[in-house]
């Protein structure tokens, strides 16, 4: 679909000053730092973390380097860049969902992020892009904890001319994505939007609700959700 191009550039667009402080903070370090010591490594881990990066992926991005260093031979920081590169790439997915020049259908997308940055505005905003895309779209409100989600995401359904999968509040978020994805399938749904609650990376029982959402998608279908959107900022 031509619109996860545009709004993959709309995105990239968007956090460049982001990506840009992120280097030059590292970039500072590696120009006062002569060696890939302890100190160094505390500083950068400093940057990723305040960056939310997180504390999961940091430790992964630090250990990889700590071990390429000593095993590569590398004493200096002028290849940390690049091995830094090399660390981040190792972490994202290899297998391509569309090899085979396909859009999966229907094409499942979670939305998640932190309370208060706009997931069901983006919901909104995504479901008008698709419909007037001439796409058949299905919204699935699995945010079932926050008071008056399901009727903002009512009416945003509305405005978009979307129909919505809802359960009342305080159901299981699992249950309602399956009933939406088992929905999406018989009606031959071109996308499923799926509306999740705002958490922090931070809360384990919050994140571990979104990894038994994603187990309920692939019982049905292995390879969702297809995407994954983090919302920083509707």
């Amino acid at each position: 679909m031509g619109f996860f191009s545009k709004t993959f550039s709309k995105l990239k667009e968007g956090l460049t000053k982001t990506r840009d402080n992120i280097v030059s903070q590292i970039k500072t370090i590696i120009a006062t730092k002569t060696s890939i010591d302890d100190d160094f490594l505390e500083q950068l881990e400093e940057i990723l973390l305040s960056a939310d990066v997180g504390t999961t992926t940091t430790e992964s991005i630090i250990s990889g380097l700590r071990v390429r260093a000593k095993e590569d031979g590398f004493q200096t920081t002028d290849e940390v860049m690049k091995m830094l590169r090399t660390e981040i790439l190792n972490l994202l997915p290899t297998k391509n969902i569309n090899e085979n020049g396909n859009t999966p259908i229907p094409f499942v997308i979670m939305i998640v992020g932190v309370n208060g940055v706009g997931k069901t505005t983006t919901i909104g905003k995504l479901a008008h892009n698709f419909t007037t895309d001439g796409k058949k779209v299905l919204i699935a409100a699995a945010d079932t904890f926050r008071a008056a989600a399901n009727e903002q995401l009512t009416i945003w359904a509305q405005r978009a001319n979307v129909e919505i999968v809802q359960q009342e509040r305080g159901a299981d978020p699992g249950a309602v994505v399956f009933d939406a994805l088992s929905s999406a399938i018989a009606r031959k749904m071109d996308v499923l939007l799926i509306d999740t609650a705002g958490r922090l990376h931070t809360n384990t029982n919050l994140m571990e609700e979104l990894k038994k959402i994603r187990r309920v998608l692939q019982k049905i279908i292995p390879d969702t959700p297809n995407e994954v959107f983090l919302v920083i900022d509707a």
